[in-house]
């Protein structure tokens, strides 16, 4: 099992409530499944415990075997750069850098830049003549292929996307979903989409829906 999380719970010092109370459930690798709620469900906090972004106060969660609470900051740095790979609602692109150099910079993080795999990754994403822009040159459908790109250049066992499509035109974030779930589903990595939409959420083979913290 890729994903494997048991009775997650999170609170934050400021918030009376749990905004996770006991989130449980597994997704297999070449698994894809939508995340969808309401705003303040829980959605992002979820994501960025499995991103080890941040940590659980109770529960266990745990990726390709390894316990996410046995690991220090470190440990969980080296996890998304070898492990798990993140797909930001507002790109995240480094502005200082060319198109060329965002796809490859996490994959050499990683240890794993593979210069053919870029070029196929351009090809399929349309990017083959924008490699030479910079982020402010681009489109936002443009940016977001950038990120996907640069994601799945690192060949991460786990995507998360979060809110991958919400900045953009109704027809271009279908492409774009297109686009995001043939290349994942080529690698074999699983999938986890956040999404306020349920047309897209409904373009994927499962769905959880967080309500309040919980899973319904």
């Amino acid at each position: 099992m890729l994903l494997r999380l048991h009775e997650v719970t999170k609170t934050y010092p400021d918030t009376e409530a749990a905004v996770l109370r006991e989130v449980s459930f597994t997704l297999a690798g070449g698994e894809m499944l939508a995340l969808t709620g309401e705003s303040g469900s829980g959605k992002s906090t979820l994501l960025h415990l499995i991103g080890g972004l941040d940590t659980a106060d109770s529960g266990t969660l745990a990726i390709d075997g390894t316990d996410l609470s046995a690991l220090d900051d470190a440990g969980r740095a080296a996890l998304r750069r070898g492990t798990v790979g993140v797909i930001f609602q507002q790109f995240n692109l480094i502005p200082s850098l060319n198109v060329a150099a965002n796809i490859a910079f996490q994959a050499r993080l990683a240890g794993r830049h593979d210069p053919a795999r870029d070029r196929a990754l351009t090809d399929r994403l349309g990017l083959n003549d924008h490699l030479h822009k910079y982020p402010e040159q681009l489109s936002g459908g443009q940016q977001q292929r950038v990120a996907i790109a640069r994601t799945l250049a690192a060949q991460p066992k786990l995507v998360l996307a979060d809110e991958p499509t919400g900045n953009l035109d109704e027809a271009t974030a279908d492409t774009v979903l297109s686009v995001l779930t043939e290349l994942v589903g080529e690698t074999g990595a699983g999938l986890i989409l956040v999404t306020h939409s349920e047309r897209l959420a409904a373009r994927l083979p499962r769905r959880l829906h967080l309500r309040a913290g919980r899973l319904t």
